[in-house]
């Protein structure tokens, strides 16, 4: 085995493959071109692996007999081209995690829906009583679990960057929820390359591993009847038919081999038609290894979402404020507007990112009685919607926002901050947005109910 490892990044994966490395008996050295955040700096330290930050010291990195990269880095980097060129093996966390891992995996990957469901699959693995962890994208990664014990099942976040990381990579379970263009740039800006990194979740699967995919999504449909995969096929569906896994309005059916049963969204604690196509992944991934039907269906009753995800934040005078700051692109927006029928009050805005908003002008014609913009730059928003939506407004101040939503607002409406675009206009990020959407709604419900008493 390879006994000098060199870790390029020192984030969560990059620190995570730095402590397994170590505990494996590698020699480790972390080269971070930027600054290393402190709790991953303290890591480092405290478990005594050598590194630097804020440059590559090609000396130390190329003689190496393993480099794990993070993610980020693209395989063009000038680094990891050297690197191959002297030949030495490159690999992601994910990849070198895998090496040791002694239980069995459930990967779930797609554009959209993929921490929900995720999320969701590892709450239900709990409440099914299975020895679970939860890595990869979401939470910790999957080399720091490793590191600190094992489990009998890991459920993985896995983004396309990782993917490409991987090599011998093998789940028990994979989801595949949809595919829908991004991070094209990454990818020369060919759709195909984007497809085929999805598609790597299944490249050493076999015969008796289970693949979940959406099979209304044209693009995988297509790529599965081109690649016709020698797994367990477990096809789910919006549309009423004889596939195994489908949704007739809003309940869902199942066909998993000797279990036969249907769940009712109202059952569970999340909304509309893409909260279906995630539940019902991960109620087949759950079953698949072997949860008992009456424990999943306890468990879909006290599932929490992440936040910023179509998250009730407060009911004030009969009008429900959500956040769904997450949304930061128009296919998002889809989804957030299909889960609600009551009268909206829109909140988006923010740094457009090439919107097309001729996708949600239907729904939004349909729905939306106010639009509120939130952002430095709203031209874009305002002159689309004109004489599509009622009335619209615009601020920069989140505090006004909440108020103008709630006068805006009638009994039985919904307040929905869903952006469809990037947050770095006026925010750190999304979850900046959602946190100060937050604090300003639960400050507008105290003085609301205090004027009350």
């Amino acid at each position: 085995m390879s006994r000098r490892v060199v870790i390029l990044g020192a984030g969560e994966s990059g620190t995570g493959a730095a402590l397994l490395a170590k505990a494996k008996g590698f020699e480790v050295f972390v080269s971070d071109q930027g600054t290393i955040k402190e709790n991953y700096r303290d890591d480092l330290i405290r478990n005594k692996i050598d590194f630097e930050e804020g440059v590559h010291t090609e000396s130390k990195i190329l003689n190496a007999n393993l480099i794990i990269k993070s993610p980020g880095i693209p395989e063009k980097a000038e680094i990891i081209v050297r690197a191959k060129q002297k030949s030495i093996e490159v690999i992601d966390e994910i990849e070198f995690g895998f090496r040791f891992i002694k239980g069995k995996v459930i990967a779930i990957t797609g554009t959209n829906g993929k921490t929900t469901t995720t999320l969701l699959t590892y709450h239900l693995m709990k409440a099914a009583g299975f020895s679970v962890a939860l890595a990869g994208n979401v939470g910790e990664s999957l080399a720091r679990k490793i590191a600190h014990g094992n489990h009998d099942w890991y459920v993985l976040e896995i983004s396309s960057f990782q993917l490409d990381g991987t090599k011998a990579f093998r789940p028990e379970i994979a989801v595949l929820l949809n595919i829908t263009p991004d991070h094209l740039d990454r990818y020369g800006y060919e759709m195909q390359n984007y497809v085929n990194s999805k598609f790597r979740i299944i490249q050493n699967m076999e015969a008796g591993n289970h693949f979940i995919y959406y099979d209304d999504d044209g693009i995988i449909a297509k790529e599965i009847n081109q690649r016709n995969p020698t797994v367990n096929r477990i096809p789910v569906s919006l549309k009423t038919g004889a596939l195994p896994v489908y949704a007739s309005g809003t309940t869902m059916h199942f066909k998993l081999g000797a279990e036969v049963f249907s769940i009712r969204q109202e059952e569970t604690t999340l909304k509309g038609p893409h909260n279906l196509i995630n539940t019902m992944a991960a109620v087949s991934a759950v079953c698949l290894a072997g949860a008992k039907l009456k424990l999943i269906k306890e468990g879909l009753k006290t599932f929490r979402n992440a936040p910023h995800r179509l998250e009730l934040i407060a009911t004030i005078n009969g009008v429900d404020f959500v956040n769904d700051s997450k949304a930061t692109n128009v296919d998002s927006v889809v989804y957030a507007l299909g889960s609600y029928n009551q009268p909206l009050i829109w909140i988006a805005g923010g740094i457009d990112k090439g919107n097309d908003y001729n996708l949600i002008k239907d729904e939004v014609k349909k729905k939306v009685k106010s639009l509120i913009c939130l952002g430095r730059d709203n031209e874009k928003l305002k002159k689309f919607f004109t004489g599509i939506v009622p009335a619209i407004h615009e601020t920069q101040s989140v505090s006004t926002l909440v108020r103008l939503a709630l006068q805006e607002a009638a009994p039985g409406d919904v307040v929905l901050l869903s952006p469809a675009c990037a947050s770095f206009d006026l925010f750190k990020n999304y979850e900046d947005r959602g946190e100060q959407f937050r604090k300003a709604v639960l400050e507008l419900k105290k003085e609301v109910e205090n004027q009350l008493v």
